[in-house]
């Protein structure tokens, strides 16, 4: 069984989120399942809503940012998982998934979360998320791989999915605030 992640619901907060196919099958091999899955994302940012702040589509995982008004980030991946599982099997021809009684098992059933509160953290995820395919001999520049926010991210042409330039909420410092004295975290600046 995958392992669990605390994966924690905080408003205003920017998530970094992987999340595997079941026994990390390359799924993503294959552009229509790419292109399924990045339009049911379309589809959730639209209707949950959501910003995204970049993305990548690896074989058998995926890495984003994003920042969800309300902060259920729990509620939003698992949503991105069931409504991207069924448009996967709904036009997979490839792989053959595992029937449970809630339908096809495609995606392992936990995803790691880690919620970014520093500068240094956002740049350190974005970065890794943009050098990733090169990193795995995917492509030759981040800007070559098509299944990633990387061109949309820097304005360098069209991507299959545009991100976000705004990454905040207008409330986001307030709740960030918020969610931070519940946890019992202070900032740098409060400690010293």
């Amino acid at each position: 069984m995958a392992r669990k992640w605390l994966n924690l619901n905080l408003a205003g907060a920017l998530h970094y989120i992987t999340g595997n196919f079941l026994d990390r099958n390359p799924v993503f091999f294959d552009p229509e399942c790419c292109k399924v899955f990045l339009d049911e994302l379309k589809k959730l940012n639209r209707n949950w809503p959501s910003k995204l702040i970049t993305y990548v589509l690896m074989p058998d995982h995926f890495h984003l940012i994003a920042n969800p008004r309300d902060g259920r980030i729990k509620e939003f991946t698992g949503q991105l998982k069931a409504v991207s599982a069924k448009a996967i099997v709904r036009i997979n021809s490839r792989f053959v998934f595992p029937e449970t009684d809630k339908g096809y098992q495609v995606w392992q059933e936990s995803f790691k979360d880690v919620a970014l509160w520093s500068g240094w953290m956002i740049w350190q995820k974005i970065n890794y998320i943009h050098a990733n395919p090169v990193k795995a001999g995917l492509g030759r520049s981040a800007k070559d791989y098509l299944w990633s926010g990387f061109r949309s991210f820097y304005s360098q042409g069209d991507a299959p999915l545009a991100v976000d330039h705004e990454w905040w909420w207008p409330e986001d410092s307030e709740k960030l605030s918020k969610a931070m004295k519940e946890m019992g975290w202070y900032s740098f600046e409060k400690r010293r």
